[in-house]
């Protein structure tokens, strides 16, 4: 049976976080462009001056206990989860969020989904609130079948919508490819495509896409094999150090999304992470993709599927491509603003989407 969870930081993590981030010592920087190399120094100064000085834990501990949390022991760890049932004829929505985010992201998307959907947003397996040392690690496919487990036997959802990104949608995706017969449909706002450069385009669309993924995969993913192929070397630097966390993690916040994200929400997200020391274990989705076959087969997803494209998402693959994958789209949608981070860039839009999606099922 689930438990009721209340998120409570000690005062002496603040105080530890306030005297490391106190003792700071900054690198230098190339003399290049700012952002160039990575996360820029004049940035990092400023923001952990800000986290240090201004920024105030306490207020966002309090939205997030402002929804309602839960804990289950599922597969051997303690899986955190937001539960918000909606009204009479509410469609159950489960909500995945990716790296480096967490449930920070939903603080504001779930207010605007309440009433037409029962929401379920979990911490994904090894992510802040859903971590605990020396527990198992998990990857795509093991997250996907502790979601519908979560779905279905612990919450009783016979059937259920699913809607995510980054990670998040490869968890939909995957639960789409596996578990068909659970959902009434997905939305996601990024595709779960293999990332091959060198297939050979059949439009000037396919063309231009390929260019972007070729160029991404160049520049873009030291990232992705630091963190799949020595995780664990990672995680000492950014366990121990506050600005270390901070700086992985920004330079993705502002590479990936369009500028609307708050200073504080991004704090909040990376407090999460500091506080539970869970960012080596996020590292493991992953490790796990570059050490398994791609999860999601070519063509076998066939529920009913929504698409909402933001400009400033890392890759935008034409719909020639992801119908390969995807074979049901009901919905595909263009947004001049937003990015990676819709959730916490755009809530209303993407609510909005959502619920046009769903609605036409």
């Amino acid at each position: 049976m689930p438990a009721p969870f209340r998120l409570s930081i000690a005062q002496e993590q603040i105080d530890d976080l306030h005297a490391r981030l106190a003792r700071t010592r900054f690198p230098d920087e190339p003399p290049l462009e700012p952002w160039s190399t990575g996360t820029s120094l004049e940035h990092m100064r400023g923001l952990v001056s800000y986290w240090r000085d201004s920024f105030d834990w306490r207020a966002q501990e309090a939205r997030i206990n402002r929804l309602q949390q839960y804990s289950v022991r599922i597969r051997g760890i303690d899986l955190h989860f937001i539960h918000e049932p909606g009204g009479a004829g509410a469609m159950p929505l489960l909500l995945s969020h990716g790296w480096p985010g967490s449930i920070v992201e939903f603080l504001e998307l779930i207010p605007l989904l309440q009433g037409r959907f029962s929401i379920v947003a979990p911490s994904l397996p090894g992510y802040t609130l859903s971590f605990r040392p020396g527990q198992p690690r998990f990857g795509v496919e093991e997250i996907a079948e502790m979601f519908v487990e979560l779905m279905t036997e612990v919450l009783g959802y016979r059937r259920f919508g699913a809607q995510g990104g980054d990670w998040g949608s490869f968890i939909t995706s995957r639960i789409a490819a596996t578990r068909p017969e659970r959902l009434t449909g997905i939305h996601l706002n990024m595709l779960a495509l293999r990332r091959d450069a060198k297939i050979p385009p059949a439009t000037p669309e396919e063309a231009a896409y390929l260019a972007q993924l070729a160029d991404w995969l160049k520049e873009e993913t030291g990232y992705q094999w630091i963190q799949g192929t020595r995780p664990q070397t990672l995680a000492y630097g950014l366990t121990d150090s506050p600005a270390g966390l901070a700086a992985w993690i920004a330079e993705k916040f502002r590479a990936w999304s369009d500028g609307g994200i708050s200073r504080d929400d991004m704090l909040a997200n990376i407090s999460l992470y500091w506080f539970t020391g869970a960012i080596g274990s996020s590292f493991w989705p992953y490790y796990a993709r570059l050490h398994r076959p791609w999860p999601i087969p070519e063509g076998a997803i066939r529920v009913p599927t929504g698409y909402v494209e933001f400009p400033r998402e890392i890759l935008r693959p034409p719909r020639s491509l992801a119908q390969k994958t995807y074979a049901d789209i009901r919905r595909w949608t263009v947004r001049d603003k937003g990015g990676h981070f819709a959730a916490l860039e755009t809530p209303r839009v993407l609510a909005q989407e959502v619920e046009a999606f769903f609605g036409a099922l």
